[in-house]
């Protein structure tokens, strides 16, 4: 990355100083920054919630290169959020659209799109040509692979993450600073903390987290200023408040302490304790789990079979669309009113994708409850080949 003791050999035509022109009469930025930002090459992990405001204000201030790594297709439930994409762009891949939109904001940027999943295999190879790494990533297997890639190969993590009304952010894996592992030495359990398609997000929250990330990595290429090193930016945007912790780098760690123990990239899914399935699949492996289709459980209830269906998801998502006669649990107060439900009944649990009544069948079970069985696919099987009148979400 460049620093502020060497020059760059970069030259800017007469039409990017005057689009940058706003930036060459600050004395921080100059055209020596202006060269540093168009000699950058900056990797994006996702064009997501917080890869779309990055990638915005990135490409409009001028940075050269901008790797993308995405290999999922636009959805109608990303546009709330992801403001890199618009309604035309929906079932394209996300690069394609991001690709598109950032060449529109700015013809002199040059993408580099991976539209494939970041593994262990490839993560190394996709790093080395770059000097700064932006991680937009949603789950933790991806998250410590970032970090671990991100240490091993020398390259500081410009990291932030997001939840409902909340965010946070750091720069990490910097040569004298901490690392995620410093920060989170072993991920929570699977299922204990709510992907945003579970728990949700409000929209403009990417937009302010991506585009502190967007900030922190434009003074990492100027040189200017004081990194979010050692520190974690905390965001309550429900209070309008800003809190910062402090952060200092393990000695113990095993990625980038003293002595590391971690020298090469591992299984992040086995050391999350997630199993190597896609990301769409989230129903976790429960013995003795019995499930029933969508169309089973139609053909059921036609023909008049006694049934408890026990709707395991939040009030508001109950609010936003249900199967007849469902009775609503919440996962969290199952364990406090599984009294109103019968051993003796059958019971079928689901949620929106059949991830959490998975669970809720596995404390049924283990409470006595023989006869309980897992809607495959939840509430949107139910809409996709029952009633499409039912709204996804």
């Amino acid at each position: 990355m460049a620093t502020t003791a060497e020059p760059v050999s970069v030259n800017l035509s007469n039409d990017e100083i005057m689009r940058y022109s706003r930036h060459l009469i600050i004395p921080e930025v100059g055209i020596e920054g202006q060269r540093k930002l168009k000699a950058a090459r900056v990797l994006m992990i996702g064009a997501g919630g917080l890869g779309a405001p990055v990638a915005l204000y990135l490409a409009a201030a001028g940075v050269g290169t901008l790797g993308v790594v995405d290999y999922d297709t636009v959805d109608f439930t990303n546009l709330q959020r992801q403001v890199i994409h618009g309604t035309g762009d929906v079932g394209r891949l996300k690069l394609e659209s991001a690709r598109n939109t950032i060449t529109e904001i700015n013809p002199n940027v040059k993408v580099v799109g991976y539209a494939e999943k970041l593994t262990s295999e490839n993560a190394l190879q996709i790093f080395k040509d770059y000097d700064l790494v932006v991680d937009g990533t949603d789950n933790f297997p991806t998250r410590y692979l970032v970090n671990d890639a991100c240490v091993l190969t020398g390259i500081p993590n410009v990291y932030a993450s997001i939840f409902r009304f909340e965010g946070q952010a750091s720069v990490l894996a910097l040569p004298d600073g901490p690392c995620y592992r410093c920060w989170y030495p072993e991920p929570p359990p699977p299922g204990l903390v709510p992907s945003c398609a579970e728990g949700g997000v409000l929209g403009v929250l990417p937009g302010i987290m991506g585009t502190l990330q967007a900030m922190e990595t434009i003074k990492l290429i100027l040189g200017i200023g004081q990194p979010l090193k050692n520190r974690v930016m905390l965001f309550d945007a429900l209070q309008m408040k800003f809190r910062e912790l402090k952060l200092r780098k393990n000695p113990d760690c095993p990625v980038c302490g003293t002595h590391p123990t971690i020298k090469h990239l591992i299984d992040y899914q086995e050391f999350c304790g997630m199993r190597a399935v896609e990301e769409a699949q989230p129903v976790p492996e429960i013995a003795g789990m019995k499930q029933i289709t969508a169309l089973e459980l139609k053909d059921e209830i036609d023909a008049g079979k006694p049934l408890v269906i026990v709707d395991v998801r939040e009030p508001n998502e109950y609010q936003i669309c249900r199967i007849p006669n469902s009775i609503l649990i919440p996962l969290g107060e199952l364990p406090k009113r599984a009294h109103e439900l019968s051993p003796e009944q059958d019971i079928v649990v689901h949620c929106k994708m059949g991830g959490r009544s998975a669970q809720a069948l596995d404390y049924l079970q283990k409470s006595g409850f023989k006869k309980v069985r897992n809607l495959e696919g939840g509430i949107l099987a139910w809409s996709d080949e029952v009633d499409p009148s039912v709204p996804k979400y």
